[in-house]
């Protein structure tokens, strides 16, 4: 039997007007659409990456100390990169000794703390770079006390 022509004709039709439909639709898409999403254009140069600048660093050598005759107690102090080191119990004499490397003009925090244990004197002492830069003492048994600068 075959495909009556009316409807054979209307079939073309339909076939234009959907081509139609998609060739706009297409052109509307790329007023629209943003270039960037598109890709970079062949024209533009591209961006070097940014380097960040190297920051100067300066490094301290810090020796904190404990004297006296008797010992200390519960002593605690900043040491290398800021990390808080703690001992139950020292002998006296005793020091720790370390280099803090950081930004060169910064600030920097030193501190050590300690329970005289007696009886007699506990003095601490912060030395940074050979330099005297804390010293305290406390003659009370039991008492806790730091150095900081």
């Amino acid at each position: 039997m075959g495909v009556p022509p009316a409807i054979r004709a209307r079939s073309a039709g339909s076939f234009v007007v959907v081509l139609g439909v998609l060739a706009a639709a297409f052109v509307v898409t790329s007023l629209v659409v943003p270039r960037s999403t598109r890709g970079p254009a062949k024209d533009q140069p591209v961006a070097a990456p940014v380097v960040p600048a190297a920051v100067a660093t300066a490094s301290h050598a810090v020796v904190y100390e404990l004297l006296g005759a008797h010992g200390a107690q519960d002593v605690t102090y900043s040491a290398a990169g800021s990390a808080l080191i703690q001992r139950a119990e020292v002998t006296t004499p005793w020091s720790a000794a370390f280099t803090r490397v950081g930004p060169a003009g910064r600030t920097e925090f030193y501190s050590i703390a300690a329970r005289n244990p007696g009886p007699g004197e506990l003095r601490c002492r912060i030395v940074v770079d050979g330099v005297v830069v804390a010293d305290k003492t406390v003659a009370e048994p039991g008492r806790q006390f730091s150095c900081a600068v």
